[in-house]
């Protein structure tokens, strides 16, 4: 008998009498997450935290109002900088830092920064009006744009001080969403004058205070970059057909250079936007004619109404997956609840629970229980399939799995 059928022997027989007290806990689930008061009529959310305990967004009702929103406490109002509205728009990886704007006491749109339960205003440029929209894995760096003598320029904060981040040669205009984990990549894009009324936009990154295009695809010359992976290396955006009637589609640039992701099928489609990436860049999410979407390189663009159709009901379904966590495990958009009859926000949770084959290799050996082994105990964000019952932590749990279907498909 070889080391590890001993092992998994004496494992089996140990943790026997534990078995039934130890559930296989968070799988996959759809949380509707209503609105922020009595007289409110819709929701939406914008962002959510690494581990899923905070989502963001905004709840419309006689003005709109920035949320947050956890599973203890549900939706809190986030307050003004002393105006009527507010629109929350992301939130860092640690859910502590939330970002977007407010006005103020005398109408201006200023971007606010909340932490400690405290709203405060970023200020802004030479003119009172400015919006955050995008906010790196710490807090620290918040990327958006400001009014800048006529038009709008993009700018981050560092630590709270404003930066202009210009715009290109020859445009006369530029905005920022997003921005990468790491802080250091900000996305969003540079206007020119306008041509038949249709905005001439392009896609564009800053690094520090230096600004790059990202590249075009043929037939859709205007585009606009919304969210980054964790080092920035891969942007995530959209772009307009050339031809005025066609439909939009969805880019995920890598290194610069443009990827087509198309749209999911259907008749006379009005195109797909993408609006959020995963932090390794590999998962992208967004909306496609209505429909919340999620890309990746092995299954391409998945209606997440198909894929999730089990969890929705009684005719509820998902319009715009609008953010992921970094490990692609959380996404977050609005959908119609029909419980309630409204546009709602949502959180849907995608992790599997499986039968310990970590790997996926098909079978379940000693290459998993060898992983499950070396990271036992680790806990948090990025675990993948090592957390076999989605419950947050590589633990006993994940171990009995393994060892009580150790050989099936082999």
């Amino acid at each position: 008998m070889n080391m590890w059928t001993v092992i998994r022997h004496r494992s089996v027989f140990a943790l026997m009498s534990a078995l039934a007290l130890v559930g296989i806990s968070g799988a996959q689930s759809l949380t509707w997450l209503g609105v922020v008061s009595a007289d409110a009529y819709e929701s939406e959310a914008t962002g959510v935290s690494a581990d899923g305990r905070v989502v963001v967004g905004t709840s419309r009702a006689s003005a709109p109002r920035a949320f947050r929103w956890t599973r203890e406490s549900g939706m809190q109002d986030l307050g003004t900088i002393g105006g009527v509205l507010a629109l929350g728009t992301a939130v860092s990886a640690d859910g502590q830092t939330i970002v977007g704007y407010s006005s103020d006491t005398n109408g201006n749109l200023l971007g606010f920064r909340w932490q400690n339960g405290q709203m405060t205003s970023l200020g802004a440029l030479n003119v009172p009006w400015s919006e955050a929209y995008g906010v790196s894995a710490n807090g620290a760096v918040i990327s958006g744009h400001a009014f800048w003598g006529y038009s709008f320029i993009a700018v981050r904060w560092d630590n709270g001080v404003i930066r202009n981040l210009g715009t290109l040669s020859g445009a006369n205009a530029s905005r920022a969403w997003g921005v990468s984990g790491d802080g250091q990549v900000v996305v969003g894009a540079a206007f020119y004058t306008s041509q038949g009324g249709i905005p001439e936009a392009r896609a564009v990154y800053w690094r520090g205070n230096t600004i790059h295009q990202l590249g075009a695809v043929d037939g859709y010359r205007r585009s606009w970059a919304f969210a980054a992976s964790n080092d920035g290396s891969v942007v995530v955006g959209y772009a307009l057909s050339d031809n005025a009637n066609g439909p939009s589609t969805s880019i995920r640039w890598v290194n610069g250079q443009p990827q087509n992701l198309g749209w999911l099928s259907g008749a006379d489609p009005d195109g797909s936007i993408a609006y959020g990436v995963s932090g390794d860049g590999e998962i992208v999410v967004g909306n496609s004619d209505g429909r919340a979407y999620r890309w990746t390189p092995q299954t391409g663009m998945q209606n997440l109404n198909t894929v999730y159709a089990q969890l929705l009901t009684d005719g509820s379904r998902l319009y715009s997956a609008n953010a992921i966590s970094p490990d692609g495990r959380f996404i977050v958009g609005a959908g119609y609840n029909a419980a309630t009859q409204r546009t709602e926000a949502f959180l849907l949770d995608t992790c599997s629970v499986h039968n310990g084959d970590v790997n996926a290799s098909g079978c379940v050996d000693d290459a998993d229980l060898l992983q499950v082994l070396f990271n036992f105990g680790r806990a948090g964000q990025g675990l993948g399939r090592l957390d076999v019952n989605c419950d947050g932590i590589v633990d006993d749990a994940d171990l009995l799995i393994v060892l009580f279907n150790f050989g099936a498909g082999c």
